[in-house]
């Protein structure tokens, strides 16, 4: 009579488990659209958050590794130190960029002569009888009509920086009452580990990713720096920079940067040998360093697909723009990392990681002592003497 029973039971709950699936997943899709619309609209708000946050990671990691690397730099040394030389190369490397684009613009001047030329060469491939010249199409652009979005452009970056400091400065003083947080929010042990681990492999998946862009880009930017010189090609260094910056937009970045030189190759010199040597030379260091030395530099640490990472790319771009495009691995990271720890969400994880595999926080946590058997307690009492 109880197995009777029992077996109804059962079959009256199966049913109900391929609704309540269905339900998860459609919340989840619903929180997605919801989510990706609060996101949009605040942007202007949301953007430098993240990008402080981002900041906040680069600059922990920087002061762990100045504090392993130095010995005489103690903890509390170690986070200044890092804030003062990341602002020194941030600064420097905004000099050099700003003067080497204002020569860069004083060139382009110098070379209207040879621009006409290969508007010239272009224009009579397409059939183009009286091709324009460079002065005609600049007035056909009308600067002037454009410069309200300039100016427009650069107050949304100079805000944008500002609020970046002012959420970073928040950040870096509050970090201390982060873990008062964590006990609060967490009351037992075992969700404070899980949501520990959480984090640090957060961090983690941040700290290997911006390691591998900037190892990465500085392979490409050397290569292309060596490549450029060997042909001859003006500002050289100044590209070898670009690539570099460019290299932290995942897939498209390197694309673009490496075939803006080859461009302006054309314009430079007569021939076109500099040019076609230049563009081949560029993809095959962009091609060979992207799909070898990276995924064995990466390895697991990521774990994110190639075509989610681009389809991520597409989604923060349009959501937040330029930034976006900076963080779109970091915040995809996030979503997995996230929404692994969920039943109910765990399938959108899976979908967005490589192997199909996004991990759980508990692989990741150290099992406490106080849940482990004691097997040596026996071998204790073994070797205890009478009368001990």
């Amino acid at each position: 009579m109880a197995k009777t029973v029992r077996q109804r039971a059962l079959k009256a709950v199966m049913p109900a488990t391929a609704p309540e699936n269905t339900s998860r997943s459609a919340l989840v899709i619903l929180a997605t659209i919801a989510g990706g619309s609060v996101l949009y609209v605040l942007a202007d708000i949301l953007t430098p958050l993240a990008l402080a946050i981002f900041v906040a990671l680069m600059i922990d990691g920087f002061a762990r590794i100045l504090q392993q690397r130095l010995p005489g730099v103690s903890g509390r040394a170690a986070t200044p130190l890092a804030i003062l030389l990341s602002v020194a190369i941030f600064v420097g490397a905004a000099f050099f960029i700003v003067d080497n684009a204002t020569s860069f613009g004083t060139q382009l001047i110098t070379y209207s002569p040879k621009l006409n030329g290969l508007i010239a060469r272009v224009a009579g491939l397409m059939g183009v009888d009286v091709p324009p010249t460079i002065t005609q199409l600049v007035q056909r652009l009308d600067p002037a009509s454009h410069l309200g979005e300039v100016a427009r452009g650069l107050q949304s970056f100079a805000s944008t920086a500002a609020f970046v400091l002012v959420y970073l400065g928040f950040i870096l003083a509050s970090r201390k009452g982060w873990e008062r947080k964590t006990v609060a929010l967490f009351r037992s042990r075992d969700a404070r580990h899980e949501a520990t681990a959480s984090f640090l492999r957060i961090r983690d998946g941040v700290e290997q990713y911006l390691w591998v862009q900037t190892v990465t880009g500085l392979m490409i930017a050397g290569a292309s720096w060596i490549a450029m010189t060997a042909v001859g090609l003006d500002n050289a260094l100044f590209w070898a920079i670009l690539i570099f910056i460019a290299s932290y937009i995942p897939v498209v970045g390197g694309i673009v940067a490496v075939a803006l030189p080859p461009i302006f190759a054309l314009v430079q010199f007569e021939t076109l040998w500099q040019a076609v040597v230049l563009f081949g030379v560029l993809q095959v260091i962009g091609m060979f360093v992207g799909n070898v030395i990276q995924p064995r530099m990466q390895g697991r640490s990521l774990n994110m697909d190639p075509l989610v990472l681009l389809l991520a790319l597409a989604f923060w771009s349009t959501v937040w723009g330029l930034p976006g495009a900076f963080l779109s691995t970091p915040l995809t990271t996030v979503m997995m990392v996230v929404l692994a720890q969920f039943p109910g969400a765990r399938w959108v994880a899976v979908l967005l990681s490589a192997d199909g595999d996004p991990g759980t926080t508990r692989t990741l946590v150290r099992t406490p002592d106080v849940a482990k058997p004691r097997p040596s307690s026996k071998r204790q009492t073994k070797n205890l003497k009478p009368g001990a």
